[in-house]
């Protein structure tokens, strides 16, 4: 079995401005580069877990979405970080929005996943609650931007 890192992505991989689709509004968080690079040593999988309602919304399109994620994925990929998977929730209703476990579920199945030895790092407590339904006991809210705390933990 694998472990993962799973990432909220709004508010915990990039500044959550509300709602962000357009590449020139993507900013990266201080610190996340680095938590992701010390997980990576470390073997965890890392997953981004992301509830996008802005689609059903209709704020933007999946396909907005789509070139945001690819933009995410190669700013990583520069740093020589592999995101595995990103996962998404469109829906305001649906049992893989946070804070349902259904995204969680998805990759531990897809992954072969070892939730315990697993962490989750979200920015909302709705990311937290999804997390813990879904068996990952190592959770972490990002409240003051400060990554330390969690690179210590992995």
């Amino acid at each position: 079995m694998q472990k993962a890192l799973f990432l909220d992505r709004d508010g915990t991989i990039n500044v959550d401005y509300g709602y962000v689709y357009q590449i020139e509004k993507f900013e990266l968080i201080d610190g996340i580069i680095e938590l992701c690079q010390k997980a990576q040593e470390k073997g965890y999988l890392i997953i981004v877990i992301t509830n996008q309602s802005g689609i059903e919304r209709g704020y933007y399109t999946l396909d907005d979405f789509n070139k945001l994620t690819q933009h995410m994925i190669s700013i990583f990929k520069e740093q020589n970080i592999k995101i595995h998977d990103v996962f998404y929730c469109p829906s305001l209703n649906s049992p893989d929005r946070k804070p349902n476990p259904g995204m969680f579920l998805k990759a531990k199945e897809k992954y072969n996943i070892d939730m315990n030895a697993s962490i989750s790092v979200g920015d909302k407590t709705t990311d937290i609650q999804a997390a813990q339904k879904a068996g990952i006991s190592k959770n972490f809210l990002l409240t003051e931007k400060n990554y330390s705390s969690i690179i210590d933990a992995l």
